[in-house]
């Protein structure tokens, strides 16, 4: 696989999980793959860097408005209340990012999308390298 696929692809599946963590890491990796030249090594270390930056109710909260960007066409009425109820208790501090997530996952199951099924910010995985 070439260098700027495996980045790529490496993106793909933790950009959510770096937007929901810091916008500004999620701007800096996104300039850095237009670049010439990207390293997967550079991408890696980033998503790593990430890891250890405290929790942000609003960048988590963009970044679950960027996934509900795919659901918003097929959602009905009541999933999108219900899913922006649980985000307003989790801004609130009345309820916590894995049942946003759990949200989410539950609207995955019922409109399948293999992008978002394969994100680190749904699956808990947190994979910084190709397997």
């Amino acid at each position: 696989m070439n260098k700027k696929k495996e980045c790529e692809e490496l993106w793909a599946k933790n950009k959510y999980y770096v937007l929901s963590k810091s916008h500004k890491m999620y701007l800096e990796i996104r300039k850095y793959l237009k670049e010439k030249e990207i390293d997967i090594v550079f991408i890696s270390e980033r998503i790593q860097k990430v890891r250890d930056i405290k929790e942000s109710k609003k960048d988590f909260s963009n970044a679950i408005l960027h996934l509900w960007g795919y659901f918003k066409k097929k959602a009905t009425k009541i999933e999108k209340q219900g899913l922006f109820n649980i985000l307003e208790e989790y801004m609130g501090g009345r309820n916590n990012q894995k049942s946003v997530i759990e949200y989410i996952n539950t609207l995955l199951k019922k409109y399948p999308n293999k992008y978002l099924q394969e994100s680190t910010l749904l699956t808990g995985e947190k994979d910084e390298t190709m397997a």
